[in-house]
């Protein structure tokens, strides 16, 4: 648990979009499922946010590390410490809607972001979700995919798929990327479709389905941990110009293999330095009474789809940070 304040200097708060801001204390908690990739771009983007809005900023942050248990006691701490919201990304639809009720129940507003809980839960207990569309983030990098597949000539490939589908946006993204195969290569087949979200965890699986897969054609990656490893296990078995990557979440470590452009192909990616401002600027508007007029609040999706792409992200993110 990381504890920090943040005191703003009154810049910009029209860039929140959160109409006429006060300078007043506000507390929130926040809450992420990894320290690092994604996660630590969305911390930073709550706190450049924060800076920019001119708020005297206390947050109250932790690393849910994809526990449903963890998340649940966090937030009722949270709950006990009197926060104004609470920006969390929900470990799972179905178990983390307890502690999300309890928060509502409490009179603390909650704003979700990347993802959430079921659709009848939001609408109960959920003021705010930023989200970038899943079905939109699979759909534009199956259609990248398939122009892919009918430059090769290849009819009908196959396909295994990398997945995090713990999480109902992972599925939501592999239904979106299936939608685009479907329509320009309908004999593609998915020939394995095995949890690997967590780097080392990914490496391991891709290893052992591109040995039980001699005539693989491609991996899906639903998200960074499983793009960057998919395409490690294909260099450490040679199978480098055999099979290839399509996948989600950019780093830096996946635009370095982009520019290389030999195994990865292409990239979706919503930024998490944006989703963190967005998230921000949804939970002062819900403090302050200006909720969204709907529940989820939309973010670009960006496609990245050659080495200069690759190149460009590098540039654009010295520092790392997604």
């Amino acid at each position: 648990m990381i504890f920090w304040k943040r005191t703003a200097l009154g810049m910009a708060a029209a860039a929140l979009g959160a109409g006429t801001l006060h300078a007043e204390d506000i507390k929130i908690g926040a809450i992420y499922m990894d320290a690092q990739g994604y996660y630590a771009g969305v911390r930073k983007g709550i706190q450049d946010a924060a800076q920019e809005a001119g708020k005297n900023l206390e947050v109250i942050e932790t690393n849910a590390q994809g526990d449903v248990a963890k998340e649940s006691s966090f937030i009722d701490s949270l709950i006990a410490s009197g926060v104004q919201a609470i920006i969390t990304s929900p470990v799972s639809a179905d178990g983390s809607y307890r502690a999300v009720q309890r928060a509502k129940e409490a009179g603390i507003p909650v704003i979700c972001y990347n993802t959430c809980l079921s659709d009848a839960d939001q609408a109960e207990y959920v003021a705010a979700y930023a989200v970038g569309d899943p079905f939109e983030f699979g759909n534009k990098l199956g259609n990248v995919a398939a122009d892919y597949f009918i430059a090769q000539g290849i009819a009908e490939p196959k396909i295994a798929v990398l997945n995090c589908e713990f999480v109902e946006v992972c599925i939501t993204r592999r239904e979106g990327f299936e939608a685009a195969l479907k329509e320009k290569v309908p004999g593609y087949q998915i020939v394995d479709n095995q949890e690997g979200a967590v780097l080392d965890k990914a490496v391991s699986v891709a290893s052992t389905i591109l040995t039980a897969n001699p005539e693989l054609d491609a991996i899906f990656g639903e998200a960074g941990g499983a793009t960057l490893g998919a395409a490690r296990a294909i260099r450490a078995q040679n199978r480098v110009g055999d099979v290839v990557v399509f996948g989600g979440d950019m780093t830096t470590e996946i635009a370095q293999e982009l520019q290389q452009f030999d195994v990865i192909k292409a990239v979706v990616d919503i930024s998490g330095q944006g989703m963190g401002r967005l998230a921000f600027a949804q939970a002062v508007n819900v403090i302050e009474g200006n909720p969204p007029a709907g529940i989820k609040v939309p973010y670009d999706i960006d496609l990245y789809a050659s080495a200069e792409d690759g190149k460009g992200w590098l540039e654009a993110h010295a520092d790392g940070i997604p």
